[in-house]
């Protein structure tokens, strides 16, 4: 039989309560359990005693006997010098995911496409205005620059 240290959720709608139990990690969360060894209370200041009430001794048996304490009830293990939690660390935390990272690249080519055509476009404006006579320029390079605009757009 596989036991879990963890907690059991009580109290009301928006009140949590937690009771620190020890259960078969098979049995549901606010099912059934072998012992309860103490209690959180969220709700309460952080440097209040009564938050996490934990009886060290039982915890210790439990923690020998090989129970596997969940990632929270690991805190509260170790904050009473039960059992040492060791250091985790996760490189990738702040990372955005594919996704989020295909979107910016996508964004960033449309933005760089939309420029480009700016430049090209002010270019033919600018350029063959001096060479040419002002109306053969316009006629020809209208139709160019709104046909540029839609590739940018869509």
């Amino acid at each position: 039989m596989a036991t879990a240290i963890r907690l059991s959720r009580g109290g009301s709608k928006k009140r949590p309560y937690y009771r620190i139990v020890v259960a078969d990690s098979r049995a549901p969360r606010d099912g059934k359990f072998i012992e309860r060894i103490g209690s959180y209370n969220p709700l309460l200041a952080k440097t209040d005693e009564k938050r996490v009430v934990l009886d060290t001794e039982r915890a210790k048996y439990w923690v020998a006997q090989g129970a596997q304490p969940t990632d929270r009830v690991a805190r509260f293990l170790d904050a009473a010098g039960v059992k040492e939690r060791g250091a985790r660390s996760n490189p990738n935390k702040g990372e955005p995911g594919q996704k989020a990272k295909d979107r910016a690249e996508e964004k960033a080519s449309k933005i760089a496409e939309a420029e480009e055509a700016a430049k090209a476009a002010e270019e033919a404006a600018n350029a063959p205005a001096e060479e040419a006579p002002a109306e053969e320029v316009t006629a020809e390079e209208a139709p160019a620059a709104e046909a540029s605009e839609e590739q940018a757009e869509g």
